[in-house]
């Protein structure tokens, strides 16, 4: 008798590319058993949760804007939503549409950067933008012109693109006249039709096969598409209030990782982002979004193959470009940028739609309106552990390539999350043992 020797593979990314922030893959393969399968997030946290303790609600507001350089508004106006509703604040309802068309802004700028610079990659064979450039330089225009769309909507209402600065509770600190909103529209004429020639184009791609049943969550909203109010639903049939999201699901450390993972208490996982809003939110999209979901097979090809997600962002283009034109049209300016409000004590949480998925913030607020403790969930940290669990499904398929196409394989599966891995690591659980020092001799 001889002994069978069981190989070991392992296969890594050192750093994930064409994603928000630094991680890494790592896989571990002995025989035919999958061992490991982790993606391990490495960015040093950055203690957001603690940076905002002792401050009023205006100022965590500019200090979460700095968690992520691509989806401040999702985190400024959670916090805002929050606070409006533990100090029963009843906004403008013309402010109330300038925030969804600020969220368009920032909804637009990000799905077009990734669909076109990050992801299309993926599927044209190139290994990266700069290289796909060279033989598609007309879509990669394309998406710089989509994504600056969207920029031109957040320098407007936000004061500038990146860390947007007029964000209150109550309001803005300051509205645009409406000249000055519809001078946007000739540009988002032009983004709406490119956003429908991008779906277009898209629906010609070759997608891998590859199909998981998943558990879906997003935020169905009250009167449209669901993106900062309404609730929490998901595709096993939970209907959960926007402001408790902790009642049903809990985070947790794990050794590979600086980012916390999110699952429920009984440790299911879910997924998140535009492939979730679609399936779950689809009777809500705009009719032409609707039409050009149509186009591209309906939802339950997205619902069930992960690596169509890319359809999904570009249908909600179709949808941020549709509404935004639509809210510009309708726009009175306010006869104030927002309303005085009074603090209180109590606890300030809320859930809106980042560009990612379901963003969750909590305060826990004293009697002078400052906040002494808070949770922020980033939608990152409540893909993660799907994400896992979707390359150890993955893996079988790819194992008998070389490492250097397996490896390329399992960095695409990643970048349909488009994970945002820098908002997920804003803090680390820290246990300090402290054990008793060894008696000195003599």
């Amino acid at each position: 008798m001889h002994d069978t020797q069981v190989l070991e593979r392992r296969l890594a990314v050192p750093s994930v590319s064409r994603v928000e922030g630094e991680g890494r893959l790592e896989v571990v393969v002995r025989g035919d058993e999958i061992v490991e399968a982790h993606l391990s997030i490495f960015e040093v946290p950055r203690f957001f949760e603690r940076l905002v303790v002792g401050r009023d609600a205006d100022e965590v507001i500019d200090i979460v804007a700095r968690i992520c350089g691509i989806c401040p508004v999702a985190y400024q106006l959670t916090v805002a939503i929050a606070f409006e509703h533990l100090c029963e604040v009843t906004l403008d309802p013309e402010v109330r549409r300038l925030r969804r068309l600020l969220y368009w802004g920032e909804w637009l700028q990000s799905h077009a950067l990734h669909i076109h610079l990050l992801h299309a990659p993926d599927f044209l064979g190139y290994p990266d933008a700069l290289a796909m450039a060279r033989d598609h330089r007309s879509i990669v225009e394309r998406g710089l012109r989509l994504k600056h769309a969207g920029v031109a909507i957040l320098e407007l209402l936000g004061g500038r693109s990146v860390h947007p600065v007029s964000v209150r509770v109550g309001g803005f600190s300051h509205v645009p006249t409406v000249a000055a909103l519809r001078a946007l529209r000739p540009e988002l004429e032009q983004a709406l039709r490119e956003a429908q020639e991008t779906v277009d184009w898209l629906a010609t791609l070759s997608f891998p096969g590859f199909q998981l049943e998943p558990r879906l969550l997003a935020l169905s909203g009250l009167d449209g598409y669901g993106i900062d109010d309404g609730v929490i639903v998901s595709s096993d049939g939970l209907r959960l209030s926007p402001d408790a999201w902790e009642d049903v699901f809990v985070e947790r450390q794990v050794p590979w990782s600086t980012a916390l993972q999110a699952t429920d208490r009984d440790g299911r996982r879910h997924l998140l982002g535009p492939s979730a809003r679609i399936v779950l939110g689809g009777d809500q999209l705009h009719p032409l979004a609707a039409d050009a979901l149509g186009r591209v097979g309906g939802a339950e090809r997205i619902r069930l193959e992960r690596f169509r997600s890319i359809l999904a962002r570009a249908v909600e283009m179709v949808h941020a470009c549709a509404e935004a034109l639509e809210l510009i049209d309708a726009y009175q300016r306010p006869d104030a940028p927002r309303v005085p409000w009074t603090p209180r004590a109590g606890r300030a949480a809320w859930s809106t739609e980042a560009p990612r998925g379901l963003l969750f913030h909590r305060y826990d607020v004293d009697d002078a309106g400052r906040v002494v403790a808070a949770t922020i969930v980033p939608p990152t940290s409540q893909n993660q552990a799907a994400i896992e669990d979707d390359l150890r499904a993955f893996l079988p398929s790819v194992l008998s390539l070389p490492d250097r196409e397996a490896t390329d394989r399992l960095e695409a599966l990643i970048r349909c999350y488009d994970p945002c891995i820098s908002c997920a690591t804003h803090f680390l659980e820290v246990d300090v043992q402290r054990l008793p020092m060894a008696e000195t001799p003599g």
